[in-house]
């Protein structure tokens, strides 16, 4: 009959970071520029969804506000980590 114990398996590190167990894998941290490219595309869709055959104006104030409040993110992110030091 076969064994029900586990035996451990030597990856050939001695210390995982606590902070970042994914880090044997090649992934560590964010990709912050690629959040942020996203982002502004995101804005500017947005923008230009205004372009288009609606009568109201009710839809272009949604979308301005929306566009707005994505883009006040996005700055703060950018200007809020300036002059900080890195972890």
């Amino acid at each position: 009959m076969a064994s029900t114990e586990v035996e451990p398996v030597d990856t050939g590190w001695t210390h995982e970071p606590v902070d970042a167990p994914s880090a044997r894998f090649g992934w560590h941290g964010q990709a912050r520029k690629s959040f942020m490219i996203a982002g502004w595309f995101c804005v500017i869709a947005l923008l230009c969804m205004m372009i288009g055959n609606h009568i109201g104006h009710v839809e272009d104030i949604w979308l301005v506000v929306i566009a707005a409040f994505v883009a006040y993110f996005l700055v703060k992110g950018t200007i809020g980590k300036r002059g900080r030091w890195a972890k």
